[in-house]
């Protein structure tokens, strides 16, 4: 079977790496044009296009996959499969009808729930305790198409966005294989989703970082590890911008000035803390501006006027 496979992020990478190892044929990889980074703004290609170069796979990077002659390139590929798997573009009708045996998404969630393109970090801000990944045939919508295969992830309490992609992914790598031979032969059917239960993602932003302490420690928390590699979550203390890797809820019910750095009795499992509109957010690995990631002790051995501060304002 020869299958076109499309994906650009890390949650990408495990599924084509075992396309490769597969009996199936790799005909060509679809990846996000290479993009501007760092301070250089040097082009950086994605996870997807570097395994694909290693592995000797020719690489496409259309900027709009709907332009005819993309879709006639396409075509001339003649794949039996597309599989996708966070590719970045919506495909068109024209791209759908190509593939004898359709287009198959790999999506990170439990579908209907978390359509979009932030399934995970979504997951993480909900509070859910479990998520998981679908395989889906896919049709001119947003994550619409009916379901072939899905299976559940649980979600760890200090699970991050980038610690749960990771588990995501390999769990999708066995459902795909569970699933690509009995699609082959025809033997799974698809069900379709309950569109009253859908529920919507919506795009993350580098502003979303900005921790506004008025917000309950548990939320806090939750954006600290939703947020977690990208954009990552952020206050300022002295002018500085100062980040906040890693963190704990600790619960305390009044007399709380939210953004205010207080110590913590020995015995807790942070040091050092910071009120909020609801508990205590207790920290345990921040990173100044400029500086490398240190533990929460280490910072404090470093800035004996952390604790008493207050965190938030840029000035």
């Amino acid at each position: 079977m020869r299958i076109v496979f499309m994906g650009t992020p890390e949650f990408s990478v495990a599924p084509l790496e075992y396309l490769v190892r597969s009996e199936y044929q790799v005909v060509g990889v679809y990846t996000q044009p290479d993009r501007p980074t760092g301070r250089g703004r040097t082009l950086e290609q994605s996870p997807v296009k570097k395994v694909a170069l290693a592995q000797g796979l020719e690489v496409f990077q259309p900027v709009r996959l709907r332009h005819p002659d993309e879709v006639q390139r396409l075509a001339a590929l003649k794949p039996d499969l597309i599989l996708v798997a966070a590719f970045g573009q919506i495909l068109p009708q024209s791209v759908l009808d190509i593939p004898p045996f359709g287009c198959l998404n790999i999506h990170p969630s439990l579908l209907p729930k978390y359509r979009g393109a932030t399934p995970i970090p979504s997951a993480i801000l909900g509070g859910e305790i479990e998520t998981g990944v679908t395989i889906m045939l896919m049709n001119a919508g947003m994550d619409t198409g009916p379901i072939i295969s899905q299976i559940i992830v649980g979600i760890e309490p200090q699970d991050t966005t980038e610690s749960l992609t990771n588990r995501l992914a390999q769990a999708g790598v066995r459902l795909l294989g569970e699933a690509l031979p009995l699609w082959f032969d025809r033997s799974l059917k698809p069900q379709s989703q309950d569109g009253s239960r859908a529920t919507y993602t919506s795009p993350i932003t580098k502003e979303d970082g900005v921790i506004n302490w008025q917000m309950s420690a548990e939320e806090i928390s939750r954006r600290v590890r939703a947020f977690y590699p990208w954009p990552g979550c952020y206050t300022w203390w002295q002018g500085k911008l100062l980040k906040i890797l890693e963190a704990v809820t600790l619960h305390k019910d009044a007399d709380l000035l939210p953004g205010k750095v207080v110590a913590l009795a020995l015995g807790q499992p942070a040091v050092v803390g910071v009120e909020t509109g609801g508990g205590i957010l207790g920290l345990l690995r921040v990173q100044l501006e400029g500086k490398r990631a240190l533990t929460a002790a280490e910072f404090l051995s470093g800035q004996r006027t952390f604790v008493g501060s207050t965190l938030g304002s840029r000035s």
